[in-house]
Order: C-alpha cells, then structure tokens, then sequence
C-alpha cells in the first residue's frame, strides 16, 4: 500500500494559499519525494508528515519552482539527527545543480547519493518498488516517474503439496525466497499462481502532451499531472510555453485508461481550478482538482478489473 500526498500544487511562484510543486510517497518505513520546491517542508509540517524517513528524492527538472526548497528540508533533516544515506534521482547535471545549492548547507551528517539520468528511459529498484523515470516534453531537460509495487500470485497450497515441498518452507517461499535443502531447490513460481495486479503511480509535470506520459500512464491507479491553464482561451500560451492545459491533460488520462487523474502545477493566474471541472470532467469522468495536502491511500485490488 502506499499512502500519496500532494504537498504542493502551485506553479512559478509559491501564493499564500498554494505551495509549490512537491509529491510525498510514503512505504515501508520509508518516504519518497518528488520535486522540491519553495514551501515544501511547511507543507509536510501542515499535513504532520515528517522529512526525518525520506530516503529518496527524485527531480523532474532544475527549474527553481521544482527544486529551491531543497537546501532548507536537508537542513532540516540534519537537524533531526539523521545519518543515513540520501538518494537524489534527476537529468544529468544533478550532482553540480545540488552542489551549487548547498553552498548554503554545507555541512550535513548524512551523505548524498546520485543517479543521474541520461537516457530517455530508466528503471531505478528501490525498497521493493520499481521506478521508472521518462522524458517528456518540456523546454529543458524534465522526466517524469511511476512507482509501481508488484504484487505476487495467491499461494497455492495443492500445488506446494504436488511438489513435496516441507510446510515450514511455505512462509518463505509466499515472500519470494529460493530455499536450497538437502540437494532440493524449492523457488516461488512452485508455490504460487499467476501474479496479481500491483500498484501503479504516475507524476509527470511541465510538459506538453506526449506519447511518452501515455505509454508509462497505462493503466494506473493514480495520474497526478500538469494542468497549469484552465482557462480554454489559454491553449495557445501553454503551446509556447511548453505547458499543459486541463483538457489535454484529460484527453491523456482518457488516452491511458487510468483510474484517477488528479491535477497539479497551477499557473499563479489560476485563482480558483474547480470553476472547470465540468468541462474537465466531461473528457475524463475520473479527474480531480488537485490541493495543497491532498492524500490518498493505493492499495492492493483483488481484481485485475476496475470498479468505478
């Protein structure tokens, strides 16, 4: 299960009523964050979710509303005494962009890891989740991430009976280890039936439409994606600027059946985002207007099949 918060929803600017883009994933023990802008620690504070677990930090891109609150939270997390190390995920140049910004946080009791991204296309596994970063189409290099928790097949006791396999080895074996004994060789696949649908979380922000969301949207839970305009006359500005507008976002969502599509990343013009809904709405039926501190809980279906 994995529990989602969207920390910040704004674009450009922080307002007094709206923070900056961030998303908060927390899962076994740990949490990851996606994007870092300006107001993200007080938007966890808002919300009494601690930065203390995050273990991973992935970054669409280097613009400043993505990543200028990030000097201050690590602060923060040196300050609670934290000493494990911190995985920093984002398009080539994150090491130097990171670097130049703790100029200000120079000294921190943890140490830093990078991966930095340089392909179109990159699997990062990480405490039993699969990440996949992707490239879309903003004007400077920006990916977008999925998160995705598999889930095994039910354990098949006749079948663990037809193989001979020992009770006390089942338990193992439901958690995926291979078991060696006394020259036998017992592995999952003898004891478990075709795999079940998992969790599937996609973010994607600061881009145009792109074949490339779709492809890695397919199907998911949730879709938390860019809506900076939805205002209809401002199609053409969100063109120039490499933006989103609400209705191509849910033409995508529609596009990549999703569950759910939740939208984020709002222009600083944008006052209040559910005056579109309805139209919104009548593309995808499933779409939301995304909040400062809007949560969600994704867990395990038991049906490959949606229900509405």
């Amino acid at each position: 299960m994995l529990d989602v918060c969207l920390l910040g929803c704004g674009g450009m600017m922080p307002l007094p009523y709206r923070w900056l883009t961030s998303l908060m994933v927390r899962y076994n023990g740990g949490s990851i964050l996606i994007d870092c802008g300006e107001g993200t620690q007080i938007a966890m504070k808002e919300k009494g979710w601690s930065p203390k677990p995050i273990d991973l930090i992935c970054f669409t891109h280097y613009h400043a509303d993505h990543i200028s609150g990030l000097p201050g939270l690590l602060l923060t997390m040196g300050n609670a005494e934290r000493t494990e190390p911190l995985t920093m995920i984002g398009p080539k140049g994150l090491s130097r962009v990171v670097g130049a910004l703790c100029t200000i946080a120079p000294e921190l009791p943890f140490k830093v890891r990078f991966i930095e991204l340089t392909d179109p296309k990159q699997v990062i596994e990480y405490n039993g989740l699969r990440i996949r970063a992707f490239r879309v189409n903003h004007n400077i290099v920006c990916y977008g991430y999925t998160i995705e928790l598999d889930r095994a097949g039910k354990f098949q006791p006749e079948q663990a009976k037809s193989y001979q396999i020992p009770m006390k080895f089942w338990s193992r074996l439901q958690k995926g280890e291979t078991i060696e004994d006394g020259g036998k060789r017992y592995t999952p696949d003898m004891v478990l039936g075709t795999p079940r649908k998992g969790i599937k979380l996609v973010y994607t922000t600061d881009s145009r439409p792109a074949e490339s969301i779709v492809e890695h949207a397919f199907g998911a839970d949730l879709f938390i994606c860019e809506g900076m305009y939805g205002e209809p006359e401002k199609a053409s500005k969100a063109k120039e600027y490499k933006h989103m507008t609400f209705y191509e976002a849910a033409r995508m969502a529609k596009q990549a059946q999703v569950k759910e599509m939740w939208l984020t990343h709002y222009s600083p013009s944008l006052v209040r985002a559910e005056e579109f809904m309805d139209q919104v709405r009548a593309v995808f039926p499933y779409a939301k207007a995304g909040k400062d501190g809007m949560t969600t809980e994704l867990a395990f279906t038991e049906d490959a099949e949606y229900e509405r």
